[in-house]
């Protein structure tokens, strides 16, 4: 039989576990902060831009606003400087990313695999990497590097501009002023090809461009009508399909932590969810037949070259030391498995 004194020790002992478990409830939901900063270097109307914007509405709404996502464009949290971003996540200065694997690639280098000199021939070949095996390796080894990966986007291939001439060859690039993003296997690639790349912001870039101090750059295309590139001397377009820059969706670990399980799964889902979406606009006008984009540039007074199967494979025998050398960067593991998946691809 249960004295007195006994019961009602038990029911303060149950007292206390209620107290404690409501307490832990109050401390969970008030580690959700009013609002999460998310950081991305282009905002809306840009591909980019709008993966952030289609990820931050779609989370609001499934979560009925227990997570409100605030867009910080131009890498603002920063002060601008891309290639701060990703150490910035890890600190916690930013919540939450859609990052380019260009940017990110001095902190983790298995993401220079995209910027590996014509390994992707094609849209298919993307897929096969983000999509597959190598893309699992990669999320495996950014959340080793301390953030939470969740799903892909895309910036799209980076083409070739200039004002001096159209590019076929090699040698049409010889001595050619290029502004490249600061990384260093952009400067390997284009001084193999015979250029001179300049590795500067895109705020320095616009008026070297417009003043003809830089001769040309390289970008995915819907940059080339969203900045009006023809305005600054741009007259010329090669598409050429070199590399390509994917887009990573991730989390700080401890906001991802402060989430509730079934909050981190809408959060993942939506990321998933809007980088589909993105992955479409970024392609738009350039996996149609007609290629509606470059038909828009042409429009606009500019001479756009698109290369031969044979044209462009004078380009890749041209950067092949470049590849050769950053293999062993990269890892020749993760290249070699890269490449396979690439031909094994269904076009």
């Amino acid at each position: 039989m249960t004295s007195p004194f006994r019961r009602s020790l038990i029911g303060l002992a149950a007292a206390a576990v209620a107290l404690a478990t409501f307490s832990t409830g109050a401390v969970a939901q008030a580690a959700y902060k009013a609002e999460y900063k998310m950081s991305l270097v282009l905002g809306p109307p840009t591909p980019w831009g709008m993966a952030g914007k289609l990820w931050a509405d779609m989370v609001k709404e499934r979560t009925q606003g227990r997570i409100n996502i605030k867009l910080y464009p131009g890498v603002s949290l920063i002060q601008g400087d891309q290639t701060r971003e990703f150490s910035a996540l890890r600190q916690g200065v930013i919540d939450m990313a859609v990052g380019s694997t260009i940017n990110w690639s001095p902190q983790v280098k298995e993401l220079n695999l995209f910027s590996m000199p014509f390994l992707m021939p094609d849209y298919a070949a993307i897929d096969a990497l983000t999509q597959g095996e190598v893309g699992k390796d990669i999320f495996a080894r950014l959340d080793k590097a301390g953030v939470v990966p969740l799903a892909w986007g895309e910036n799209g291939f980076r083409e070739v501009t200039n004002s001096k001439r159209p590019i076929k060859t090699p040698e049409d690039l010889k001595g050619m002023k290029l502004r490249v993003v600061g990384s260093p296997i952009y400067s390997d690639t284009f001084s193999a090809l015979g250029a001179n790349p300049t590795q500067m912001s895109w705020a320095d870039a616009q008026p070297a461009l417009a003043s003809g101090a830089v001769d040309g750059q390289e970008n995915p295309l819907f940059l080339f009508t969203v900045l009006k590139m023809h305005t600054v001397g741009q007259k010329y377009v090669t598409t050429w399909g070199y590399v390509a820059d994917p887009l990573i969706f991730v989390v700080n670990k401890e906001i991802w932590a402060s989430w509730t399980p079934a909050d981190q799964a809408i959060v993942r889902q939506a990321a998933i969810d809007a980088g589909k979406q993105e992955i479409a606009l970024a392609r738009k006008g350039l996996t149609e037949a007609d290629k509606p984009l470059l038909k828009e540039i042409a429009g606009m007074g500019v001479t756009v070259t698109q290369l031969t199967p044979a044209e462009r494979d004078a380009f890749v025998k041209a950067t092949r030391p470049v590849y050769a050398k950053w293999k062993g960067t990269i890892g020749a593991g993760l290249v070699d498995k890269a490449e396979k998946a690439i031909a094994a691809r269904q076009k």
